[in-house]
This record gives structure tokens, sequence and C-alpha cells, in this order.
């Protein structure tokens, strides 16, 4: 995990033509689709490929767990009022955190910074390491 005091990124320029802050940060903005396209795009800034990589697998994270709890939510809404209260406050739940963590993984590319999401950063990590930089 990054270092919160760590200065913000200045190093390479981005592949895209953009400042490495701008590209890390639209890398988050529709998710995967997003992600892979910085990440393809992308060939010479590691800032901007981890939030690339990072973007794909929270997304796609998010994606498989929003499956699973839309077939939870089917089961719960069998059981009258108490289950659709209960799917409810679950789906509204997974919907807010889901979005203060996009804006959170924005802002912090933004600033320049990495910040590892547990689990998925490291998932991250070793996608970028196992693609090698085309010059």
């Amino acid at each position: 995990m990054s270092d919160p005091q760590q200065p913000p990124v200045q190093g390479t320029p981005s592949s895209s033509g953009l400042a490495p802050n701008i590209a890390g940060a639209l890398a988050y903005l529709l998710g995967p689709i997003t992600g892979i396209l910085f990440l393809v795009i992308e060939k010479q800034n590691q800032f901007v490929r981890f939030h690339a990589a990072q973007s794909i697998v929270v997304g796609v994270a998010l994606i498989i767990l929003s499956i699973v709890l839309s077939i939870f939510e089917r089961i719960l809404f069998m059981i009258p009022v108490i289950g659709w209260l209960v799917a409810i406050l679950l789906s509204f739940g997974l919907s807010l955190g889901c979005f203060i963590l996009w804006l959170v993984l924005m802002y912090r590319a933004y600033q320049g910074r990495e910040w590892e999401v547990p689990i998925a950063g490291e998932q991250a990590r070793r996608m970028i390491a196992t693609r090698p930089v085309v010059p």
C-alpha cells in the first residue's frame, strides 16, 4: 500500500497525452471500460497503468457482487415486509458504497496518489507486472 504522505506523482508523461493525474482519474470514469481503454493506451506511465488495472479489478468485482446481491434480493423479496426492507437496504447500501468508493478512487488519482483498494490493489499490481510495457 502506498504511503499517504508520499508526494503526488509527477514522473513520466502519459501516452494518452493527458496529465498522469487526469488520466488516472479518468480510468475510473466508466469502470472496467475506461480501465481497459487506458491500460491498452498507456505504455509508459506506471501510475496511470496501476489506476487503469485497479479500475478493471474493482469494476469486475463490483459487477459480480451486484449479480450475487440481486439473486439474494430475489430470495428476500419472497419474505413479506421484512424481506423487502432488508433487500432494499442491502441494495441501497451497496449502491451508496460503490458510489463513495468511485468518488474516492477518482479523487485520489486526481491528487496524483496511489491508493490500493484491499485485495483489488494487489491484483492490479500483479496485472500490470505481468503485462510488459511496450515502448
